[in-house]
C-alpha cells in the first residue's frame, strides 16, 4: 500500500478564518502535519513563558505619566514566583507595606484602577496602556474620582477588594492577565466590583475578558467595562445581578 505523505484537506478549513482555535490541523497518514505539531509546542512554550513572566514596573510607570494620574507599587503577600503559584490566597491579599502606603494616599474615591500580573504578566506590559488609554478619558469625561492607579505584583483578582476598600473606592475595576492558553498569552481580564470589601467572592464581580490584539479590541472592551460601570453605579451593585444588556432592544 502506497504511504500517504502528503497533507490532506480538511474541510473546516474555512472555519480558521473566525477562530484562533486550533481546528483543521490536517494530517499525514495518521498523524498531524509537522508544522503543526511544531506549532503546538511553540505555542506551549508562550503559554509557559507567560506564566513567569514579569512586570514591567518600570516601563509600565513611564508609561502611564501620560494618563496624569499617580501611580502606587504595591505587592501581595506572595513574595516571588513560586509562593505565588503554590498559595493563590497569599495573592489576595497585599502585603503590610502596601496597606501602609496606600493609607498615606487616603482619600474617597469613586473608582480604584489595578494593573496586575495575574498569570501573564505580558498581557499587561503589552496591552494595558492602550486599553487604559482608550478607557481613562470615558471616566473622566463622567467625572468620576479615580484612585492613583495601582501596579500590583504576585497579585490575584481578589486583590483589588482589600486595596479598594482600603482606599475608600466605591468601586474597583482590575485589569490582570489571564490564564495563558495555546492560542493566547497575552490576554487581559477586567474585573469590576461595585462596593469592593475583603472576602467578596467571584459572585460579586463582572469580568470583560480576551482583551488584545486578535481578540477583544482595546476600543470595543473599554465601552463594554464603561457601560458596566455607570449601570454598576447607578443600580448599587455588581456581579450575577448586573449584565451587559447594552444594544438590546427594551
Amino acid at each position: 500500500m502506497e504511504l500517504i505523505t502528503a497533507k490532506m484537506s480538511d474541510s473546516w478549513e474555512s472555519l480558521k478564518a473566525f477562530t484562533a482555535a486550533r481546528i483543521a490541523l490536517g494530517r499525514v497518514g495518521n498523524s498531524i502535519p509537522t508544522a503543526e505539531s511544531l506549532e503546538f509546542k511553540l505555542a506551549h512554550a508562550h503559554a509557559r513563558d507567560a506564566v513567569y513572566s514579569v512586570l514591567d514596573v518600570e516601563g509600565l510607570t513611564v508609561e502611564l505619566k501620560a494618563l496624569d494620574l499617580p501611580v502606587l507599587h504595591l505587592q501581595s503577600k506572595a513574595e516571588n514566583r513560586q509562593v505565588y503559584l503554590q498559595r493563590p490566597d497569599l495573592g489576595r491579599l497585599p502585603d503590610e507595606a502596601s496597606l501602609a502606603l496606600v493609607q498615606e494616599n487616603l482619600l474617597t474615591y469613586d473608582i480604584c484602577i489595578l494593573l496586575a500580573d495575574g498569570l501573564s504578566a505580558t498581557a499587561i506590559n503589552t496591552n494595558a496602556i492602550p486599553l487604559l488609554s482608550a478607557l481613562i478619558p470615558l471616566f473622566k469625561g463622567m467625572k468620576y474620582r479615580l484612585s492613583p492607579l495601582c501596579l500590583v505584583q504576585q497579585a490575584r483578582v481578589a486583590i483589588a477588594d482589600p486595596i479598594a476598600h482600603s482606599l475608600q473606592a466605591q468601586l474597583s475595576l482590575i485589569l490582570i492577565g489571564e490564564r495563558p492558553g495555546l492560542s493566547a498569552a497575552d490576554s487581559i481580564g477586567a474585573y469590576l466590583t461595585y462596593h469592593p470589601e475583603p472576602g467578596l467572592t467571584d459572585e460579586s464581580r463582572n469580568c470583560v475578558s480576551n482583551i488584545r490584539e486578535g481578540g477583544l479590541s482595546f476600543a470595543l472592551a473599554a465601552e463594554k467595562i464603561f457601560y458596566l460601570v455607570q449601570e454598576a453605579f447607578r443600580r448599587e451593585l455588581s456581579g450575577v445581578a448586573l449584565k451587559d444588556n447594552a444594544g438590546l432592544i427594551g
